[in-house]
């Protein structure tokens, strides 16, 4: 399920290791990218987001809401960790921040942004768009518009047999709407 804090503590690691500012689009293909190989190793993404594809590529819906203004963060999750700058561009609130203020995120997770981030943080945000046009066969041109992603090619497009892709995508959304009904409960 998607998580505004969780989400925000990604981008804000990520913005972190690159010097607290970075492109949007190039943050967003690291977050995508990230939350892809979560699924590749540990079957669920990171952010619990919808994957969509878009002109520029694949993206987790919610959270470019957020990084382009169109959905308004929390003061606890998005309003907390990353603030707008000029030029399409995001910086951190809060740029030397310790391991345990990344509470939402496991050791697990860290290891997958730090792993993304050191394999494609050098690409330009356009290089990076490319990149994920060319080697994320989940993503299909929608032509101007948005086409959403399903899980299943996402598991698929990394290897994963049919079934065993079909079986981790209905795993995430069982366990999403778990996650809904254990929500509306608190």
């Amino acid at each position: 399920m998607f998580c505004e804090i969780k989400v925000a503590q990604m981008a804000a690691y990520l913005l972190s290791k690159g010097g607290g500012r970075m492109a949007y689009l190039k943050l967003m293909k690291l977050m995508y990218l990230s939350d892809r190989e979560h699924m590749r190793k540990y079957g669920e993404s990171i952010s619990g987001d919808r994957m969509v594809s878009m002109p520029h590529g694949p993206v987790l819906s919610y959270s470019l809401d957020l990084m382009n203004g169109s959905s308004q963060g929390s003061d606890e999750g998005w309003g907390r960790w990353i603030a707008g700058a000029s030029n399409y561009e995001l910086e951190t609130k809060l740029p030397s921040v310790e391991r345990d203020e990344y509470d939402e995120l496991t050791d697990a997770e860290l290891a997958v942004l730090n792993g993304i981030y050191s394999e494609y943080s050098h690409m330009t945000k356009w290089q990076i768009r490319d990149y994920t046009h060319s080697h994320c066969p989940e993503w299909i041109d929608p032509h101007g518009g948005s086409y959403p992603i399903d899980p299943k090619n996402v598991f698929f497009a990394l290897g994963k047999s049919k079934e065993v892709a079909i079986q981790l995508a209905n795993r995430m959304r069982e366990q999403n709407e778990l996650d809904r009904v254990i929500s509306g409960l608190v």
